[in-house]
């Protein structure tokens, strides 16, 4: 390996740590502020389903926890899932961030029952899933499926989660997060443009 491509690989490492240890000390230093010295005041700004209010948890809802085991069992799979996410490129990453974070939202502010309030970063986490599995099918490329294998081996069971089951989990977060992750790998798809044809020179008038 010679010295630039050395210097490349550790420049990307850089990044990716110091984007996933922002990320991690951002929920966990709202969780502590929120849980810790607020008592979960801030869950209230949740996503509460078709209200005005509500829009405002479209963003907060996933730097909220309901207690410290919450944000606990959501860390480690938001990490490993989010630097497999990385690892694809970090605009990718980046979009797959905002359309799990912001289609996950809306999509549960949309159908959700109206008596309940959504906080927590699993929508994040099924989005990342979400993309990785699609971005294998859709990109076909061998890091892409190497990506998708490591997810699914790891995490693939959760998938269950975006179903209707155990109450007091927002399945409708799983469900839509997964949706925006797999839509953001379907909108990095290379464009690709098919040869046109050479005309062939215009025959002279006989």
């Amino acid at each position: 390996m010679n010295k630039e491509r050395f210097a490349s690989i550790l420049k990307s490492a850089q990044q990716q740590g110091a984007v996933l240890g922002m990320m991690l000390a951002a929920f966990w230093l709202i969780s502590l502020v929120n849980l810790g010295l607020l008592s979960g005041a801030l869950n209230q700004l949740g996503i509460a389903p078709r209200t005005v209010h509500g829009l405002v948890g479209v963003l907060l809802a996933p730097l909220l926890h309901g207690s410290f085991t919450h944000v606990t069992a959501n860390t480690l799979p938001l990490l490993i899932l989010a630097w497999l996410s990385m690892l694809a490129g970090l605009k990718r990453f980046a979009l797959a961030t905002a359309c799990a974070w912001i289609l996950g939202g809306l999509g549960t502010w949309l159908i959700a029952s109206s008596d309940s309030v959504h906080i927590g970063a699993s929508g994040l986490v099924f989005g990342y899933l979400g993309f990785l599995l699609t971005d294998a099918l859709v990109q076909r490329s061998a890091q892409a499926i190497a990506l998708s294998l490591v997810a699914a081996i790891l995490y693939g069971g959760m998938i269950w989660g975006v179903l209707p089951g155990e109450s007091g989990i927002s399945w409708e977060g799983h469900l839509f997060g997964f949706l925006g992750g797999a839509a953001a790998a379907r909108l990095m798809v290379p464009k690709v443009t098919s040869p046109t044809a050479a005309r062939s020179p215009a025959q002279p008038p006989r």
